[in-house]
C-alpha cells in the first residue's frame, strides 16, 4: 500500500519579518501636524502631539532595528526592491521633521542640529542602496508594476534636509549649512520632475488598481508641499547668508510653481479616495500607508502658512487653518484606526 503524501501547510510569517518599511510615515505625519499646530498658535496639541510623535519614532527605530538583525534577509530583499526600496527613506524624513519639531516647538535648537546631521547620513545609507539596485538590476518588472507612490519619497527625504538645513544656516552662520540646503532643493525638484514624469506615464498608461495601498497621488501632493516649506525657509532664512541672497529669486519663483502643483493635485486626492471608497466600494481599514495620506496635508498648511509669510502674501490666510483642520480629522481618523488594529488584530497593524 503505497503511503499517502504529507500535507503541508504554510507557516505565515511573523508580524516583525513583515514589518511595513515606510511605518516613520507615522512620525512624518503626526510631527508635521504638530509643527502645523504650532504655528497657527495650538501650542498645547503642538506639544502633545510632538510627543506621540517622539515615541512613535524610537518604537519604529527600535523595531526597525530587531527586524535588520532577526531577519536581515527580508530587510535586504525589501530594501533593494523596485516596489519597497524607497518607502525605507521615511527614516531620512522622520528624522528630520523630528529636528525640525524639536526647533520650532521647543526650542531645542542643538538636538534639532544633532537630528539633522543623522538625517544627512540616513539619508546616504538608506537612499543609494534601493537606486543602485532598481539601476542596475538585471530582471526589472514592467513599470506599472514596480514604480508606486514611495518612488516620490526620493524628494520627500532630500526636501526634508533642505527644510532643517535652511533654519539651522541663520544659526550656526555655516555656509556648508546654507549650501547642503540649497543644493538639496534643487535636487529634490529635479528628482520630482524625473519621478513625476514615469508615474504620471503609470497613471495615463496603465491600470490603476482600487486596491492598491498607496495611490501615488497622496505622496506626489506631500513631495511638492514639502517643495514649497523648503523653498520659504531659505527665503525666511536669505537676510543672514550671502548664498542665500543670490537664489533668493530663483527660489521664490520655484516656491510657488511647487504649492501651486500641490493645490492642483489636492482635488485628484479626494477624486482618488472617492473612487475607491465609494464607486469600489474598498473597505476602509486600518494600513500604515494612510500616513501618507495624513502627511500632504499637514505639510500643505504648514507649507502654505510659511510661504505666506517669507513672500508676504495675507491673502492666503485663510488656507493654513482649514487644512490643518483637515489634517487634524486625517491624523485621528488614522491613530484610531491604528489604535483599534493594535486592539483588535495587532499583527495586521505591522505590515
Amino acid at each position: 500500500m503505497s503511503e499517502l503524501p504529507h500535507e503541508t501547510t504554510s507557516i505565515p510569517d511573523p508580524p516583525l519579518a513583515r514589518f511595513f518599511p515606510g511605518y516613520f510615515a507615522f512620525v512624518m505625519a503626526t510631527g508635521v501636524v504638530a509643527l502645523g499646530c504650532s504655528a497657527l498658535g495650538v501650542a498645547g496639541a503642538g506639544e502633545v502631539l510632538y510627543v506621540v510623535a517622539a515615541a512613535g519614532y524610537v518604537v519604529i527605530a527600535a523595531l526597525t532595528l530587531a527586524r535588520l538583525l532577526r531577519y536581515p534577509d527580508r530587510f535586504r530583499a525589501d530594501l533593494l526592491s523596485h516596489a519597497k526600496g524607497f518607502a525605507f527613506t521615511t527614516a531620512v524624513a522622520a528624522t528630520e521633521v523630528m529636528g525640525t519639531s524639536s526647533a520650532l516647538v521647543f526650542g531645542w535648537w542643538t538636538l534639532a542640529t544633532v537630528l539633522w546631521v543623522v538625517g544627512v547620513a540616513l539619508w546616504v545609507v538608506l537612499l543609494y542602496p534601493p537606486l543602485i539596485a532598481v539601476v542596475l538590476r538585471v530582471d526589472k518588472p514592467e513599470i506599472g508594476v514596480g514604480i508606486n507612490g514611495t518612488w516620490f519619497l526620493l524628494t520627500v527625504s532630500t526636501q526634508s534636509i533642505s527644510v532643517l538645513g535652511a533654519l539651522l544656516a541663520p544659526r550656526l552662520q555655516n555656509p556648508l549649512v546654507a549650501f547642503v540646503a540649497v543644493t538639496f532643493f534643487g535636487l529634490g525638484m529635479l528628482l520630482y520632475v524625473v519621478v513625476m514624469t514615469m508615474v504620471f506615464t503609470r497613471w495615463t498608461f496603465h491600470r490603476l488598481s482600487p486596491d492598491e495601498e498607496d495611490p501615488p497621488i497622496w505622496i506626489a501632493a506631500g513631495a511638492v508641499a514639502i517643495t514649497t516649506l523648503a523653498g520659504s525657509n531659505l527665503l525666511l532664512g536669505a537676510g543672514a547668508d550671502p548664498l542665500l541672497q543670490r537664489v533668493a529669486p530663483a527660489v521664490e519663483l520655484l516656491t510657488l510653481m511647487a504649492w501651486a502643483t500641490a493645490t492642483f493635485w489636492l482635488p485628484l486626492m479626494v477624486a482618488i479616495g472617492v473612487w475607491r471608497h465609494v464607486v469600489h466600494r474598498v473597505p476602509l481599514r486600518y494600513h500604515p500607508s494612510y500616513w501618507s495620506l495624513v502627511f500632504p496635508i499637514g505639510m500643505y498648511s504648514l507649507a502654505t502658512a510659511r510661504m505666506r509669510t517669507a513672500l508676504d502674501l495675507g491673502f492666503l490666510a485663510w488656507v493654513p487653518p482649514v487644512a490643518l483642520g483637515w489634517a487634524l480629522l486625517a491624523w485621528l481618523a488614522t491613530f484610531a484606526g491604528l489604535v483599534h488594529t493594535l486592539v483588535r488584530r495587532p499583527e495586521e497593524a505591522v505590515r
